[in-house]
């Protein structure tokens, strides 16, 4: 299944209890579940009962967004190669953290060797994975783009920063649209990536041949946007437009739930 920029978006239009807070509080909330997270002890015969406390609180929050669990598990699967070749790879490593090991009775090939605390410290590795991973899901599914961007922005972020990451989600959709019609393009040549009759050298000059042109098209873009910019009185004292508003009842709550689960799994465990 194919999921588009334009698709992840769409979630973030729909109406839920969680769409409508306010974007600091989610984002606040968001970056505090990573910090508990990632501060957690490597290894800890509690943390696993902590990390699933807040992983099904994040789960109980998605099921409130009613956001489509089809995209969130795509989602999910397309960022799980990036952290789980690290993690696959703990139960043959002796971390220097560990006073000593226990080794598996296993034989294995290539002389490797697996270890109870190797697989341990890799098993907690893939539960703070999946927490974080779930924790910018959520954030991302149920927040506008502009609207992370703008809370950020009022959190105190440089604005520099912050109109690099306006533009960058202003011209996202755009430069996925221009690279949708180079590969239906390519497709319509015969163009296969896995094509095993065709050299491996001549598709890797045409990925080359892609990226080189989307990267002038984007110089291109951006030269005719700063200077449209300039022209509409863009100088160094431009700011993000944002609009400022008070917290309610509900983004308090949601605030004071957030809190009392992490300090809860905390101390439960």
């Amino acid at each position: 299944m194919e999921i588009t920029l334009t698709d992840i978006e769409k979630e973030a239009y729909k109406d839920s209890p969680v769409h409508r807070l306010d974007g600091r509080v989610k984002l606040l909330a968001v970056i505090l579940i990573i910090i508990f997270t990632v501060s957690l002890p490597r290894v800890h015969e509690n943390n696993m009962m902590r990390l699933v406390f807040v992983e099904s609180y994040l789960i109980i929050l998605m099921v409130l967004s009613k956001l489509n669990p089809v995209y969130v598990i795509v989602r999910f699967l397309a960022v799980l190669p990036f952290g789980l070749g690290i993690i696959v790879i703990q139960p043959f490593v002796r971390q220097p953290f560990f006073d000593s090991f226990t080794e598996y009775p296993l034989d294995l090939p290539l002389g490797l060797t697996a270890t109870y605390e190797g697989l341990a410290f890799g098993v907690t590795l893939l539960a703070k994975f999946i927490v974080c991973v779930s924790a910018i899901i959520l954030l991302s599914s149920t927040t506008k783009m502009h609207d992370i961007v703008g809370a950020a922005r009022q959190l105190g972020i440089p604005k520099e920063i912050a109109l690099l990451l306006t533009m960058m989600v202003r011209y996202l959709f755009l430069f996925w649209s221009v690279l949708k019609r180079i590969r239906t393009a390519q497709k319509c040549r015969l163009f296969n990536l896995w094509n095993k009759k065709v050299r491996r050298m001549w598709i890797l000059e045409q990925i080359g041949y892609t990226i080189s042109s989307i990267f002038i098209m984007a110089y291109e873009q951006g030269e005719r946007t700063y200077i449209s910019m300039l022209c509409r009185g863009y100088g160094q004292n431009g700011n993000i437009q944002t609009h400022n508003r008070s917290l309610k009842v509900s983004d308090m709550l949601f605030s004071i739930i957030t809190l009392t689960i992490l300090i809860a799994s905390y101390f439960a465990g």
